[in-house]
């Protein structure tokens, strides 16, 4: 079992469990199960053919109309991981997660990496299939496209087996490996805070916060509930109130504050 070491701001030692490939490829299956159902249905309820007739007979008018139809699938890792923290359905399924190395939630630019190198797996040979799509019968498309789709993952799935952090490219390239949750107390030790996808922030002003504030925020506000250092927890608020020009609703606790400021600060950062 390979894991991961994290060290927080007061030098506390976390150790992560890598999701295993067994747990990433039944991530993976249930992810493109639901790339091939949104292909099934876009297929079987859209008459592209006449969407085809119907447009200029240009030759790239029919190519757009048909990358226009993959891009749902094409965005499907990139999107669903920045939407949902690091997780796709599959994922989500499987309670695995996208981290940072150093145990920060991904930027953007991290999820984008990931999502654009995923090309040696499967993207970049779903975009030559598409460009020579009209030269196939209905028979042929499935069959090179399944035929694509085992190849194109290859390399990949070799990749999680045999490197040391279960990285494929993509995740060496962005500094990220995916981590199994099944431990959500370490969990709660770093910055991340599980948030609900429907969730409304309360406080904007949170982004004036560092990332090493709300680690110091979050291993201080634990260890003082915890504790019940009230005194502490006093002194937490205060200090977010003076950085943030927050004012602590009379409605809330200091614990509540602190806790909807934490999470505050997750959905704001997430992108």
């Amino acid at each position: 079992m390979n894991t991961l070491q994290v060290n927080t701001t007061q030098n506390v030692k976390i150790n992560f469990e890598m999701a295993n490939v067994g747990q990433r490829l039944l991530a993976f299956v249930v992810d493109n199960i639901i790339k091939i159902a949104y292909i099934y249905l876009a297929a079987n309820f859209i008459d592209f053919d006449t969407v085809i007739r119907n447009i200029d007979q240009d030759h790239w008018s029919k190519i757009a109309v048909q990358v226009l139809f993959f891009l749902p699938v094409t965005f499907y890792s990139l999107y669903s991981e920045v939407l949902m923290n690091g997780q796709t359905l599959g994922k989500k399924v499987l309670n695995i997660r996208v981290i940072n190395f150093e145990g920060f939630k991904p930027s953007f630019l991290d999820y984008t990496i990931r999502w654009f190198l995923r090309m040696v797996d499967f993207n970049f040979f779903i975009l030559v299939f598409v460009l020579f799509y009209d030269s196939l019968n209905d028979e042929d498309f499935f069959v090179l496209l399944y035929l694509i789709f085992l190849f194109g993952k290859m390399l990949g799935f070799l990749m999680v087996i045999f490197t040391k952090n279960n990285q494929r490219v993509g995740d060496f390239a962005a500094n990220t490996v995916v981590v199994y949750l099944k431990d959500n107390a370490s969990f709660s030790k770093t910055i991340l805070e599980e948030i609900k996808e429907d969730y409304k922030p309360t406080f904007s002003n949170v982004i004036k916060l560092s990332d090493n504030d709300v680690r110091i925020i979050k291993d201080t506000f634990v260890k003082a509930r915890r504790s019940k250092d009230y005194n502490t927890l006093i002194k937490l608020r205060s200090k977010i109130e003076e950085v943030t020009s927050i004012k602590k609703p009379t409605k809330l606790t200091d614990i509540q504050f602190i806790d909807v400021v934490l999470k505050d600060f997750n959905y704001y950062t997430q992108d």
